[in-house]
């Protein structure tokens, strides 16, 4: 998707910027910074009906905490110290936190297809790829799903840059069209230097795109069904940029294809992880993720159980096509996860979700790599 979320995990088009301009609707009071922007009139009908929205909705903070941190505001993660730099709130909307593991799914993909070479040439290729899935199509990804979660954010986090009015809807918009038309260049640009007939990288890049807008717009917005929604993100960020890197410098067979679609279905479970810290809001929206679904204590164990089941089965699959030891590599990276998950996440989810993911997906994204590396011979 970015590949979404490549392509992504990974990403989707729409013909004017209408289309990413539904009304939003007020869920809490609008914060002065977003007032005094606005028309004179609001002013004063919100002067006027102050008193009897303080009663029914929630208050906002006007700005982050004062210990925000710089470096997590360039992550695009919670706890960013406040900016007004216009470049800085760009790039945290695109959220680079996020693009490491499109950047490591090009990777695997290029591993398993075993004709990537330490040439100029390869390492080019590879490069171009990670930034059509990571900084392009997964911060098209990024942007486009905080514009849409800006009445979420508003009740979780009314500090970030669309709530608080530290950016503007033409930015944001502006911003949307630049990363989602450059990613798909990228792409095009990838099957001519690899000389396809057929752009089979431009259209993962388109799919993987309207992947990313059906699964934070509406009418369908995908990520209100929390079953849906979450193997979307995984496929987005597992899936579709392994396929770009193994189609880039070979075939995508249809081994490949059913064997990340398995992967994908961890790639559920990491995204669940997510869900815990957004309960609140998505309750109170009607969101049915997960959490709110089945509550907090069943949410956990079906995301630990997505994630451990599908590496055990790989593991599985890789011992009974002979790859012995690339599947006791594997069981041994799936081990410290489980461990972790006992350590942090099953504790406390919402306490420990930086940490639990944290420790834990570096052993996960280097079975990945096993896995990749087991099927390239």
């Amino acid at each position: 998707m970015a590949t979404s979320h490549l392509l992504a995990a990974a990403a989707a088009t729409s013909s004017t910027s209408a289309t990413f301009r539904p009304p939003l609707r007020s869920l809490s009071s609008p914060p002065p910074s977003l007032a005094l922007n606005r028309r004179r009139s609001f002013l004063v009908v919100c002067a006027a009906d102050a008193d009897a929205k303080e009663t029914t909705k929630p208050k906002v903070p006007e700005k982050a905490p004062a210990a925000g941190s710089s470096f997590n505001q360039l992550l695009g993660i919670k706890g960013a110290k406040q900016e007004t730099n216009i470049w800085k709130i760009r790039l945290q909307l695109t959220k680079p936190v996020t693009w490491p593991p499109l950047v490591w799914g090009v990777l695997c993909g290029a591993a398993a297809s075993g004709n990537f070479h330490w040439t100029v040439e390869d390492v080019a290729k590879s490069i171009v790829c990670m930034l059509m899935s990571g900084p392009c199509l997964t911060g098209y990804t990024q942007t486009i799903n905080d514009w849409y979660d800006r009445d979420i954010d508003a009740i979780n986090e009314p500090y970030r840059p669309i709530p608080s009015g530290a950016i503007s809807e033409n930015e944001v918009i502006t911003q949307i069209w630049v990363l989602l038309l450059g990613g798909l260049g990228l792409g095009a640009l990838l099957d001519i230097w690899a000389g396809h007939d057929f752009p089979i990288i431009f259209y993962l890049g388109l799919g993987g795109s309207l992947l990313s807008y059906i699964y934070s717009a509406p009418p369908l917005k995908l990520k209100q069904n929390g079953w849906i929604g979450n193997f979307a993100l995984g496929a987005s960020y597992i899936g579709l940029p392994w396929w770009a890197g193994q189609a880039l410098f070979g075939t995508l067979t249809t081994d490949i294809v059913v064997l990340t679609c398995l992967y994908s279905i961890a790639g559920l479970g990491i995204a669940i992880v997510n869900d815990f810290k957004s309960i609140e809001g998505d309750r109170t929206l009607g969101l049915q993720s997960l959490p709110v679904a089945f509550g907090m204590e069943t949410a956990k164990w079906i995301c630990v159980g997505a994630i451990d089941i599908t590496q055990l089965s790989v593991a599985a699959y890789l011992l009974s096509t002979g790859k012995l030891y690339y599947a006791l590599a594997l069981l041994g990276l799936t081990i410290p996860q489980v461990i972790l998950q006992f350590q942090y996440f099953l504790k406390d989810p919402v306490k420990y979700d930086v940490k639990y993911q944290a420790s834990a997906q570096p052993f996960f994204v280097f079975g990945l790599l096993v896995t990749a590396l087991a099927t390239s011979h």
